[in-house]
């Protein structure tokens, strides 16, 4: 799931969630916004029962995924566009 909440100028607040328990393990969102460095902005849980991180975005295209720790690579339905190189926003 993603959130996007304006910031003060022209940034966004992007938020990736994900359930707190699928799939199991760390996972980190990556893509162009941080170099595709896994670990950089990883999803911490909620008492929600949902995982989540937010990410202050200028406006853009970003192509990302989410990283699992055993090497899974998840794509996030509810991105703008979602293909075969990944996920991506549209800011």
């Amino acid at each position: 799931m993603i959130k996007r909440s304006k910031l003060f100028g022209n940034k966004t607040r992007v938020t990736f969630s994900l359930p707190a328990d699928e799939p199991a393990g760390r996972v980190s969102v990556v893509g162009d916004f941080n170099n595709w460095e896994p670990g950089r902005h990883e999803l911490q849980a909620r008492r929600n029962g949902t995982r989540t991180v937010s990410v202050p975005l200028d406006p853009g295209h970003y192509k990302f995924r989410y990283l699992a720790s055993d090497g899974v690579w998840l794509d996030d339905e509810q991105a703008d566009v979602v293909g075969p190189s990944g996920s991506e926003i549209r800011l």
